[in-house]
C-alpha cells in the first residue's frame, strides 16, 4: 500500500474539485478499487451524507440505500481550515500524510486502523472503511459509556508505532529517508501556535475561553508564571527538534473509534517525525479532561466515582501496556548500540508524556478548538469550576514534569494532579 502513495504531492492541482453529497457518489462509482463493494450500483442506489465534524475536512459516508453496510468513508483535504474558512489558507498536502501514515499503521498494526481503499493525490482525498458500528472515544465518554479494552489497545497501538518508526528499530537510512516523507510543516505550525504558544500569551485573535475564568487566564498568561513558560519552553522546543519516532501528532478521543471490544485509530493528518510523548501525552490529557467534567455530567455521586475510578484505570492500562509491549519490542529488536540506555529513555518518555499532558489540558481550554466534555456543561458556572480544574493539572503537570526521577514513578505522579 505505501508503495502507491507518492512522496511528494503534485504541485498542480488544476482539477481539484471539492466534492458534494452527489459528486461523492459519483467519485466512488468511478473507482475500479471499489468495484467489489459497490458491484454494478447506479448513482439512485447510493447515497452519500457529509459527517465531518472536525476542523479542517469534507469527510462523507457513501453507502448503498439497500445495504447500508456496503459503505465507504470518503475525506478530502481543503485548502483552508475549514473551521475558520479561506481566510485561513491549509496544504492540501495533508491528505499524502493521511494516506501514507494510514497505510504505514496497516503494516505495522492493521487491527487498530480502519484499511485504506485508496488516496487520491489530485483530489486529496482518501477512501477507508465505513466504521459505522463505533463512536469516537470522547462521545462515549462524555455519555458515560465504559469501553473495557480501550486502554490495552491504545497502549499497545502506541508501543507498536512509536518503536517500530524509531532508530531503535529502523536502520539509519530507513529512518532519515522517513523523516524526509512525513516532513509536515504547515501542520505543525498549527500545532506549534495552538498547543506552545498563544494560550501563554494575552490578545491573541484564536484564544477563546469561559469569560467566568478570567482570573485564572490571567494568571496562566502572567509574565509572573515562570515555572509553566519554562516547561513550555522546553516542550516546544522538544517538539520543533526530537525526531524520535513517527508520532500521529493528533492522539485524542476524538481521533479514536471505539466499540464495546474493538478500537481504531483515524485522522493522523498531523504525523511527522517528533517526540515520542507527544501521542502519550495527549491520551493522558484527554482522559483527565474527562475526568475533570464528570463532576457534572454524573451527578449521582456513586456512579460517577465509578465512572471516574474506570477512567483512571483506563490510564493506567494505556502506561503499563505501552511499557510491556514497549519492553518486549526492546529486547527482541533494539539495535545493539542503544541498548545501554533504555531505562533511561523510558524515564525521559515518562517525563516527556507529563509536560505534553499538560500543554494539551491547556490549550484544550485556552486556545481555537475546544473539547466537547467541557463545552457539553451546559451551566456556565458548572463549566468553569471544571476548565479551572482542568488548568490547574495542566499548569502542575507542565512546571513539574521534569522531576520525575524515574519512569516507575509515572502515575503516581499523574495521580497526584487529581488532588489538586
Amino acid at each position: 500500500m505505501t508503495n502507491l502513495i507518492p512522496a511528494k504531492l503534485a504541485e498542480s492541482h488544476s482539477n481539484f474539485k471539492a466534492l458534494d453529497s452527489t459528486t461523492a457518489i459519483a467519485y466512488v462509482l468511478g473507482q475500479p478499487a471499489l468495484a467489489q463493494l459497490f458491484g454494478s450500483s447506479t448513482a439512485s442506489e447510493l447515497a452519500a451524507e457529509e459527517i465531518g465534524d472536525g476542523n479542517l475536512n469534507l469527510v462523507f459516508r457513501v453507502y448503498i440505500l439497500a445495504e447500508p453496510q456496503r459503505s465507504v468513508i470518503v475525506k478530502q483535504a481543503l485548502p483552508y481550515v475549514r473551521l475558520v474558512g479561506e481566510s485561513w489558507p491549509l496544504t492540501l498536502d495533508r491528505a499524502r500524510i493521511e494516506a501514507t501514515a494510514l497505510a504505514a499503521y496497516q503494516e505495522i498494526i492493521p487491527a487498530r486502523v480502519p484499511h485504506l481503499y485508496l488516496y487520491d493525490a489530485e483530489q486529496c482525498l482518501t477512501v477507508m472503511e465505513n466504521l459505522r458500528d463505533y463512536v469516537t472515544m470522547r462521545k462515549g465518554l462524555v455519555a458515560g459509556q465504559i469501553y473495557p479494552q480501550v486502554g490495552q489497545h491504545i497502549g499497545e497501538f502506541i508501543a507498536e508505532t512509536l518503536f517500530r518508526s524509531s532508530d531503535f528499530f529502523l536502520s539509519p537510512e530507513e529512518k532519515k529517508a522517513k523523516v524526509i516523507q512525513f516532513t509536515n510543516p504547515e501542520l505543525c505550525r498549527i500545532t506549534e501556535d495552538l498547543i506552545f504558544d498563544e494560550p501563554y500569551r494575552s490578545n491573541v485573535k484564536n484564544n477563546h475561553w469561559n469569560p467566568l475564568i478570567d482570573e485564572v487566564v490571567a494568571q496562566l498568561q502572567s509574565d509572573n508564571n515562570r515555572a509553566v513558560k519554562e516547561g513550555v519552553f522546553w516542550l516546544r522546543l522538544s517538539f520543533m527538534t526530537h525526531a524520535e519516532a513517527l508520532i500521529h501528532g493528533d492522539l485524542h478521543t476524538g481521533s479514536i473509534m471505539v466499540t464495546d471490544r474493538d478500537t481504531r485509530v483515524i485522522d493522523p493528518e498531523f504525523a511527522y517525525y517528533g517526540p515520542m510523548g507527544f501521542d502519550l501525552g495527549a491520551i493522558f490529557a484527554n482522559l483527565l479532561l474527562n475526568y475533570c467534567s464528570q463532576q457534572y455530567h454524573i451527578t449521582e455521586t456513586t456512579r460517577r466515582q465509578e465512572f471516574q475510578t474506570y477512567l483512571i484505570t483506563t490510564a493506567r492500562a494505556v502506561w503499563q501496556t505501552f511499557l510491556t509491549h514497549w519492553q518486549a519490542l526492546w529486547d527482541e529488536y533494539a539495535r545493539s548500540e542503544w541498548r545501554a540506555g533504555g531505562e533511561a529513555f523510558k524515564t525521559h518518555l515518562a517525563a516527556e508524556t507529563l509536560g505534553f499532558a499538560g500543554c494539551k489540558m491547556i490549550r484544550r481550554v485556552v486556545g481555537l478548538a475546544h473539547v466537547a466534555d467541557l463545552e457539553s456543561i451546559s451551566d456556565p458556572q458548572q463549566r468553569a469550576a471544571a476548565e479551572t480544574r482542568a488548568l490547574i493539572i495542566g499548569q502542575w503537570l507542565v512546571s513539574n514534569y521534569r522531576n520525575l526521577k524515574h519512569y516507575d514513578e509515572f502515575f503516581s505522579m499523574l495521580e497526584q494532579t487529581l488532588l489538586l
